[in-house]
Parts: structure tokens; sequence; C-alpha cells
């Protein structure tokens, strides 16, 4: 493998040492050993940097499952490199801010950090794997990762309950982008995500499209919890502070942002990609901002805004699918809603993870999230005040930080809908521009309560756990960082156009780039008195309006019935779920081996028959059959009268006997058919079957009056025959009708050039299903350790009686 491909590997590598580290070294904080990891990583792929700023790419491939068309190729440009910086830039901030959050003593600090590492790994698979299958893989490791990091203070019944929730929406996504990979597959012939750009044109064309592309965009609004799969996102907060601001803030979230811009290329053309993205992400926007004003959790606050952001930028990113139809706009403005989709998308993170680690701070030194018991923090943490400052303006668009500049490129793309005349966007598309705006005002809201609540007003300390001061040095770094950068490409913007912006960018929109347009995207603060100006200025007078309002309309928040929520939703599908399973299981499940034989003898009876019935299958040819000899009608009827010996016999040694006569008749036949291995081993089975039947029914009573008297049940006499008349027929249909050649001539011809072994049965046992008979045996030895387990604690309990 190549330095890449150990890269992206290397996190779960170093998983499986970190609880050997957390042992050996118990007075340092094992994040001390994980940060080295994360830092090293970032700095091997700013390498790259200067690669894909001048258009280039990177591909690697490690040859896996070549037949099936799966391989770990690793393909850096630039939408792969921008993903992976932040999974390992935001990573190694967020390991350096646990240290500190983290208590050495009191946690389980190697379990914290093998899933974060597994997380990380599993965030820089998704992003840098070309193959979907790969790509699929490491998706549905990072919703285990999360599930394990969310669900980490297990001892709580809603991280518990937080931890399931994610998990089931998100694998529900992954398992259905699963199926539209497979479809793609099935078009293209393909699992490459490269090689199915180049034929997207033609895919537009198969009847698959449609429930290829709808399948992905499920996996994609999961993960990103778009409306209405967002409602696991919040639950998720009751992770610790360093899991919310990694995972919630800047990587897992945005994988399905990631997966959007991936497949762009392949279905962005079409109007219905268009539609449910751009639709899909600005109710989204609105949705989460809209519900964010009415938490009293920080947290929670946090969690609604992300989902507001990430809203839109989704909406962003299918506005920005309409340029693929638009070869007369200027070239520096034809991908003006993508861009702001990636500047957004790298704003977001700095300033959305300073926030989630401001508000930790704030948890961990008052011991309390609640906003209504919170206030007047700013004298007692003033450094932690200035970053929520930042932090918050950012987010509610104000100058001079990036949040802005990003805003205002969003508001520009959405007002460009109305120059649209494609797909209705010149009629329905104003409801593009309005709905932004409306939810801007309530994202300005949010944010203002967010720093204003906390850090200013009147002090309670009587409601708080602990008295308020400012946070360890240690932990103030990471989220001064962030802030440091939210003013630094606030101010600075184009040091990330040339370098970071515009690779991304040309990967998402390939199409265009090839046809000759130039990306020269240079962001500024003034454009003059434009639509966006005034928009702006809107959300600002009103935003300020309705929070000094905000007790006298916030009662609009009860007039919306909990019981119609999709969280009671959710709930009730879940409990009626398990009751309804639970009937249904309890229905069949008696707990009575003959019962289940007759569902399994049934099924089997109606499945076989209908099969043969529809495809007319049933033959009964005598051509070519040895003639019966005296010998074999001697020895079926032997064998009969064993098998019906054993159905009416009153003891149970009578029974055993019976059946080893009928296995010993079996044997008789292969020595007849010059089988003689297959009699031995016939012979050797019987023989100690026999005998560990006559082992176990010794140790059992006698049968009972009750057992003698076992009444005659026309219903399994009907399944016996039918399961015995259906295997006839189909023995006899399968030797009548010869669709193919034997099998066995491709052992006779190969078992002595390919495995040196001239007795076929062996050969065939051993090598050709080598991996069935291990299989095989495995099972025996696991079953015969349970087995021994049983019997040893029985005699271990009848001691100690």
């Amino acid at each position: 493998m190549t330095l890449l491909h150990w890269a992206i590997l290397s996190p779960f590598l170093l998983a499986i040492v970190v609880p050997f580290l957390f042992k050996a070294f118990r007075k340092i904080h094992t994040g001390w050993f994980v940060l080295i990891l994360p830092v090293v990583l970032f700095v091997y792929l700013f390498q790259f940097m200067s690669t894909t700023q001048n258009g280039g790419t990177i591909k690697e491939t490690v040859q896996w499952m070549p037949s099936f068309g799966i391989n770990f190729t690793a393909y850096v440009d630039g939408l792969g490199l921008l993903f992976a910086l932040l999974i390992t830039g935001i990573g190694a901030l967020v390991v350096l801010y646990s240290i500190y959050y983290l208590d050495k003593n009191k946690e389980q600090l190697h379990n914290f950090y093998v899933y974060l590492l597994m997380f990380m790994g599993a965030m820089l698979g998704v992003v840098l794997s070309d193959n979907l299958i790969v790509l699929y893989m490491f998706w549905e490791f990072t919703s285990i990762s999360s599930f394990l990091l969310i669900g980490y203070w297990y001892h709580r019944e809603r991280s518990r309950y937080g931890a399931l929730k994610s998990m089931l929406i998100t694998v529900f996504g992954g398992l259905s982008m699963l199926g539209g990979f497979l479809l793609l597959y099935v078009m293209a012939g393909t699992f490459s995500i490269r090689e199915l750009v180049e034929v997207s044109g033609q895919l537009m064309t198969e009847p698959l499209f449609v429930p290829a592309m709808l399948l992905v965009l499920l996996g994609a609004f999961t993960k990103s919890a778009q409306f209405p799969f967002h409602i696991w996102l919040p639950d998720a907060m009751e992770a610790p502070t360093p899991v919310s601001a990694y995972l919630h803030s800047a990587t897992m979230v945005k994988a399905g942002i990631y997966l959007v811009s991936r497949m762009s290329p392949i279905f962005a053309e079409s109007s219905i990609w268009l539609w449910l993205v751009a639709g899909f992400g600005i109710l989204t926007m609105f949705w989460g901002s809209f519900n964010a004003v009415k938490q009293t959790d920080l947290k929670g606050i946090l969690a609604f805004s992300t989902i507001s952001q990430l809203g839109m930028i989704m909406s962003l990113l299918g506005v920005g699918a309409a340029a693929l139809h638009y070869d007369y706009l200027d070239d520096n403005i034809y991908m003006v809603a993508t861009l702001a989709a990636i500047f957004h998308l790298i704003n977001h993170a700095t300033f959305k993870g300073s926030l989630f680690m401001v508000v930790g701070i704030v948890d961990h030194e008052t011991g309390t999230r609640d906003i209504r018991k919170l206030g007047g923090l700013m004298h007692f943490m003033p450094i932690t005040f200035t970053i929520a400052i930042i932090g918050a303006f950012s987010m509610a668009g104000l100058p001079p930080f990036n949040g802005f500049l990003s805003k205002e490129m969003f508001f520009t793309g959405m007002v460009r809908v109305l120059e649209m005349d494609i797909f209705n966007l010149d009629t329905i598309g104003i409801l593009f521009p309005i709905i932004a705006w409306v939810g801007s005002i309530f994202t300005f809201i949010y944010s203002m309560i967010l720093v204003f609540k906390t850090f200013t007003g009147k002090h309670q300390p009587e409601k708080l756990e602990k008295k308020p001061h400012e946070a360890p040095f240690g932990m103030l770094v990471p989220p001064i960082i962030l802030a440091s950068l939210v003013v630094i490409f606030g101010f600075f913007p184009n040091i990330l156009t040339d370098r970071i912006i515009e690779p991304a960018v040309a990967a998402i929109t390939p199409s265009l780039i090839e046809e000759g347009h130039e990306l020269h995207a240079h962001i500024s603060f003034w454009h003059g008195f434009t639509p966006e100006l005034f928009m702006t200025l809107g959300v600002i007078l009103f935003g300020v309006l309705l929070y000094l309002l905000l007790p006298k309309w916030k009662k609009i928040y009860d007039v919306f019935p909990k019981k119609l929520s999709l969280n009671s939703l959710y709930d009730g599908g879940i409990i009626k779920g398990e009751r309804g399973a639970l009937q249904f299981t309890n229905g069949y499940m008696t707990g009575f081996i003959r019962t289940y034989l007759v569902y399994i003898f049934s099924f089997l009876i109606a499945i076989l028959l209908f099969s043969m019935w529809y495809k007319g299958a049933f033959a009964f040819n005598t051509e070519n059959l040895a003639p019966i000899g005296v010998y074999e009608i001697v020895i079926a009827l032997l064998l009969v009268i064993s098998s019906i010996t054993i159905l009416f016999a009153k003891s149970r040694l009578t029974s055993i006997i019976a059946l080893g006569a009928a296995g010993y008749t079996v044997s008789l036949f292969f020595v007849l058919f010059r089988a003689p291995d297959l009699a031995l081993t016939q012979l050797v089975i019987e023989t100690v079957s026999v005998a560990l039947f006559l082992l176990c029914f010794y140790h059992l009573p006698k049968l009972s009056r009750h057992e003698e008297r076992m009444t005659f049940k026309l219903g399994n006499a009907l399944i016996s025959l039918g399961v015995g008349i259906t295997v006839a027929m189909i023995a006899i249909s399968s030797y009548s009708t010869k669709l193919f050649g034997s099998i066995s001539e491709y052992y006779i011809e190969n078992v002595y050039d390919e495995a040196g072994g001239k007795n076929m049965v062996n050969v065939i046992l051993v090598d050709f299903r080598g991996f069935d008979t291990l299989f095989e045996i495995c099972v025996l030895a696991i079953a015969s350790l349970g087995i021994f387990a049983m019997i040893k604690l029985r005699l271990t309990r009848r001691k100690e009686g």
C-alpha cells in the first residue's frame, strides 16, 4: 500500500494501541499521544494543496476484489482535500480540547479515543475513496463510531436514546445509499466515481437513473440531518462536548454535504436533483433556525443552528446545479452558489466549532447549559465571552467576520434563482430568497440569545452548581484558534479562494471547467447597494426588533401540538414497533421445535412446488437408467421399514436401533454403487451417532403413557408426505432435465492438475471447498465448546447445591 493509504488507515491502527497506552501511562492523559496523529496527518495532507491548486489530482490504487470491481482507490482532488484538512485540522483541536475537558482519573479515556480515532479514519476513508463500495464501508464506520461516541456516557438514559436514534436513522440512509450505488453499477458497470462522471450523460437516459438518485439522496439527507431526518441531531448532543464540536459541526454531519457535492457531476443536470437538494435544503434552513429560537439548552440551540446551517449549504449546492444549464452566464458568477456553499462550509466549521467549545467551557465551569439559569458570565469569563461574540456574530452574518461574507454570497445565490427560466424557477423560485431571508432573521435571533442570555444580564449564582471562573488556558487554545480563523478569513477571505475554494468548486463542476469556463473567485466586503445588502440590513433590523420583543411572540411555539411532532412520530413508531414485533414474535415463537419444523417444511413445499409448476420444470425421463436389481429392492424395503419403526416404536431404545439400521442401510447403497469411501464415512458417522444417542437417552426417563399413546395428526402426516413427494419430484426432475453439463466434468479434468490429488471427493473437500470445510469444522468446534460449557456449568451447580 502507498503512504496515502496508510494515512487513511493510521487512525484505525492507532486505535488498536490506545488501550495499551492508557494502561501503561496512567499519569499522562491519553490524548497527548493521540494528538500527534491528526497533526501529522494535517501536515502530510497540506502538501497536496500545491497539486490540487493547479488542477491536479492524486490517485493511488490497491487491488482488493478486482473481479467484483472493488479496489481501495485513494483519490485526492480539491474537494476531497478540503474535507480531509477539516477532518484532521479540527480533529487536532478537538483532541487538544478534550485533554482539558475530560478528567483522566474519572473517564474511560481509552474508550473515548478509540471511538474518536475510528471516526477520524472512517471520515478520511469517505472523502478520499474513489470506489463507491469502499466509500460505503467507511460511511457505515462513521455511523458505528458516532453511535459509540454519542453513547459514551452510556449510564445516562438520554445518551443511549440519542445514540440509538442517530444509528437507526443514519444506518437506514446508509442502506438506501448502498442501493443507489448498486443501481449505478448496474447502469454503468463500474463502482469508480471518476468513471461514473465520465458516462454521466449516458446514465440520464437509463430508467434506473432516478431511483438511484433518490436512494443516494436518502443517504445524504439522513447523515446531514435534513428535514425530516433532522430529529436525531438534537438528541445526539448528549455526547461529550468534544464529540459535538467534532462530529456535529465539522465532520460527520458534513458527510452528506460531501456526498451531494461528489455526486453532483453525475446527477446535477436533472431537474429532480435541483429541486430536491435545493428544496429540502432551504426548508431545513428555515425549520432549523425557527426551532433554535425556542431552545433553552445551549447545546440545543447549537444543534438546531447546525441543522439550519447544513440546510443552507445544501440549498446552495442544489441551486448551484442550475449553472450546468447556463452556458451564457459570466464566468465569474455562473457558480456563485457553489462558491458560497464551499466558502460557508469552511466558515461554519470555524465559528460553530468555537461555539461548541464555548458551550462546553460554560457547562464545565458552571455545571449547567440552561440559559434560564445563566447570565452575567462576561465578568467571570471574559475570554470565553470574546470567543462567543466572534463565533455568534459570524453565525448571524454580521461584519467583519467570515460568516457575513458567505451569508452575502448565500443571498446572491438565492436572488439569482429569479434569473433562471428553467424548471419553473422563474415562478416558484421566488420562494427561495424569501425563505432564505426569513430563516436568516431567526438565525440572527438565536445567535443573539446564545451570547447575551449567557454572558450578559443578571448573574444567578444560586442556580449554578459551581462558582463560575475562566477555563484553563489549554481548554481556551482550540476555540481561540478557531475564533482567530473567523476573523482572519473575514478580513482576508481570498487567501482561501485559489488554494482551497476554487479547486473544490472545480471538482464539483468538472463539466463546466472542461467546457472552458474559467473560475476567478474574488470575495470582498463591498459590492455596492445590491439587493443582498438591503436583505442583510432587513435581517439586522427585524432581528433586533424580534429579539427585544421575544417574550411577547415566543408563545407561538406553544401552538404546535407536541403529539404531531416528528419526534413523537419517531417515538411512537419505535414503541408500537417494539410491541407489534413482540406480539408477532410471541405468536410464532412457541418454544416447540415441531412448530418451527411445520413452518419450515410448509414454506419449503409451497415455494418449491409453485416454482416447479410456474416454470414447468417437472420432467420424468427413464432413459439411461440402470436396471434395478433384487439387492436394491431389498435394501430399499429395509430402509422404509426402519424409518416406519422409528415413528411407531414405544421404546427409545427401539427407535435408536431403528435409526442406526436406517443409516447402515444407506451405507449398503453406497457399497452397491461402488462408493467405498462414502460407505465408510456413513458407517463411522452412524456408529458414533448411535453411541451418542444411547449415552444421552440413558439419562432420560422412560417413555410416559402419554407419549406411548401419540395420536395421529393429519396435518403432520400431510406435511411429511408433502416434503417427501416434493424432494422426490425435484430429484427426478433434476435428473431428467439437463439444462447444462454436470459440474463433475470440471472436477474430473482439474482435480489432479490443479490440486495434485487423485481422490476427487477428498480434493473437493480440502481444496476446492476448503473454506466451506474449514467453516464447518469451526461450527462443530463452537457447538462442542458450547455443549461442554453447559455440561460444566450444570456439574458446577450440582456441586454447589
